[in-house]
């Protein structure tokens, strides 16, 4: 399978794009302060994917993995701070924290698959 074609992928590179619109209409001050964090965070999720789909060892990609469900976690923080904050409204708050818990669950089930696959090769 290609990298493009990982469901876990193409919902990261999803939610990226939506955090990019959002950060685009933050003033300059709050872009530095807060939309450089929930950028890095959010675009660390699928940076991780990639570099652990490309690792040649299991346990070397479900390291970067791990990193990748770290960084949904800090992205889940982020959003919220933007919505306690009334930079974003409900229903964009709730639709990117829906896709941000649908991407942690499939990528739980990935991580699961990534280990079962590994016992079964030893």
């Amino acid at each position: 399978m290609e990298l493009g074609k990982l469901d876990i992928y193409k919902l990261s590179l999803s939610l990226s794009e939506e955090i990019w619109s959002i950060y685009n209409h933050l003033s300059n001050d709050l872009k530095y302060n807060m939309g450089n964090q929930v950028i890095r965070s959010i675009d660390s999720i699928g940076a991780n994917i990639a570099e652990g789909y490309g690792r040649f060892h299991y346990k070397d990609s479900i390291k970067f993995y791990y990193n990748a469900r770290g960084s949904l976690w800090e992205s889940k923080h982020w959003v919220l701070l933007l919505y306690k904050r009334k930079l974003i409204q409900t229903e964009v708050f709730g639709k990117i924290i829906e896709k941000l818990n649908l991407l942690g669950k499939k990528l739980n089930s990935f991580i699961e698959s990534i280990k079962r696959n590994a016992a079964n090769d030893q």
